[in-house]
């Protein structure tokens, strides 16, 4: 739990509109295809570690891979550029600015290559919340969500903004954070929406492994 913020008496927070510059890897399909797949990273991660994910899933040569990184990118234990997509601190309006940077992503990749046939969001870990969002909330709509080792946004528990799409919950039977018992909440939660729900657990820790890889490639597949 983050302990509550500290102000000095007297302060008063004001919150100011910026413009900021964020940065999308683009990987075009090896061969014919016309469906985005579309990956949000995690905590101290980068566009460039998500884009290696998303090559190793089956059948992703025929799409066309995303992957998008957060807007605030910092030094990692590693001295190596990582990103985070928000903190508790001024929540409500970091969601909405990740929530606009993602919409423009896709329709300035849209206005390049034409509008996709297939839209796959998936995040893992601390952006499986992103994906969520982005499958919810930005056009085009998602046609599936795949989340990897994390929970379903607080605001999506109860009801959606528009219908579900197709989701996929993953995690391995040795995550600490994520545990099996969160997946089978999270997967309860949804099926109370109507949603249609897959939930795989593999062998693992809170990684992306092999089995992540396959399950991915399950929903590719399927579409």
């Amino acid at each position: 739990m983050t302990a509550p913020e500290s102000l000095p008496d007297g302060a008063l927070v004001r919150v100011v509109a910026a413009t900021v510059h964020g940065r999308t890897l683009v990987l075009p399909p090896a061969r014919d295809g016309r469906g985005w797949l579309v990956g949000f990273h995690g905590y101290a991660q980068g566009a460039n570690v998500m884009l290696e994910l998303l090559r190793r899933v089956p059948g992703a040569d025929t799409w066309r891979l995303v992957a998008i990184q957060a807007l605030h990118p910092f030094y990692n234990k590693y001295n190596q550029i990582g990103a985070s997509w928000m903190t508790p601190q001024d929540r409500e309006h970091a969601i909405e600015d990740n929530v606009a940077y993602v919409d423009a992503v896709l329709a300035a990749l849209a206005a390049e290559s034409g509008a996709p046939e297939r839209l796959v969001v998936c995040g893992f870990s601390q952006g499986v919340a992103m994906a969520y969002r982005a499958g919810l909330r930005c056009a085009p709509a998602a046609d599936a969500i795949v989340a990897v080792a994390g929970d379903v946004p607080p605001e999506f528990r109860e009801r959606a903004p528009r219908p579900w799409p197709r989701v996929r919950i993953v995690t391995g039977t040795k995550d600490t954070w994520f545990t099996p018992e969160r997946l089978r909440a999270d997967e309860a939660a949804l099926r109370a929406q109507g949603a249609d729900v897959d939930a795989t657990t593999f062998e693992g820790p809170h990684e992306w492994t092999a089995g992540v890889d396959a399950a991915v490639g399950q929903v590719l597949a399927g579409l």
